[in-house]
Parts: structure tokens; sequence; C-alpha cells
């Protein structure tokens, strides 16, 4: 009887220590689940915030002139091709290649967008970056407007999730390399 009582009493504390250990380990694993997705969409998330296209070109001032024809013919205005080269030797910064800021800017987009969202306008105009990376090839890159506008949702989502993206793919078709 004596053994009997001893083995009920242990079998009970020690089925409650394994289940004790498998809650703590499932905490363990899911903190540190956690917080190595949390690493990973650090790490990665430059990568998915900017799209980088090679330019057809092999000249930034001639991508520039090829993006604006390509801006103009999608019903978008270029407000500005600023040559940044020129504007940072004013403050004594020299650039060792060319680069550029080339502006794009569809009126009913930004009026949808900033009549829900004005807090948005600090992305008005739109823009994109053309320069010669260290390879000697020309670069273009811009926001990944589709990912922006998919995270802010609602307008923002509708206007620069599908319809700015779609347009911006299209004027880059003609500029950027296949």
């Amino acid at each position: 009887m004596t053994e009997l009582s001893q083995n009920s009493s242990t079998e009970p504390t020690g089925s409650r220590n394994r289940w004790a250990g498998l809650i703590v380990g499932l905490a363990i694993g899911f903190v540190v689940g956690v917080g190595v997705t949390a690493l990973v969409g650090w790490k990665s998330m430059p990568s998915m915030m900017l799209n980088i296209h090679e330019s057809r070109y092999q000249d930034v001032d001639r991508t520039c002139v090829e993006l604006k024809k390509a801006i103009e013919a999608n019903g978008w205005s270029c407000p500005a091709i600023r040559n940044m080269n020129k504007a940072m030797a004013k403050h004594g910064v020299q650039f060792d290649r060319p680069v550029r800021i080339v502006e794009l800017c569809k009126a009913d987009y930004a009026k949808r967008i900033l009549t829900t969202n004005a807090e948005m306008l600090t992305l008005m105009p739109c823009a994109w970056g053309v320069y010669e990376g260290a390879d000697g090839k020309v670069w273009i890159s811009g926001m990944n407007t589709g990912l922006m506008g998919k995270m802010f949702g609602g307008t923002i989502a509708e206007v620069l999730g599908k319809d700015v993206a779609a347009d911006e793919k299209a004027m880059l078709k003609s500029v950027t390399k296949p």
C-alpha cells in the first residue's frame, strides 16, 4: 500500500513537470521565432522598400531625358530634374559620379490622396534617383510604391498600391533593361 501511495503521488508531479517543461519550451521557441522573424524583416526591409532598375542607357543625363519623355507620355508631369552634383557642390560636397533626381507627379492622384491624407504631402512629388553606380552602369531607384501603399491602407493603398505602381511600371518599361 505504501508503494502504491508513493507511485500515485509521484505520477501527477512528474506529469505536471513535463507539462511545465513543454510550456516553457514552447514559450522560448515562440520568443526566439518572433525574434528571428523580426531580425529577418529588419534586414530585408531596405531591399523591399526600394526598387532598383538598370537603365538601357549608358549616360545619366540621357536616362533622365528618356524618363521625362516616358513620364509625360503616360499622362504625368515632370516638374524638375535636379542635378545633385551641382546643387551639392554649392555646399562644398563633391560626388565622384553623376547623381540626379527626376520628379514626377500626377495631379489627380495627388488630389485623391491629399483630400483624405494631407500628411502624405511629404512624399510628393514622387521621385526617382538616377545615378552611375560604382560598376559604371546607370541605375534608376525609387520607392516601392506598391508595398508602401499597402502598408498605409485605405485611399493611399488604392492610389499608390494600384494606380501609381502600375503607371510607374509602364513608364520604366521603355527606359530600363528587361
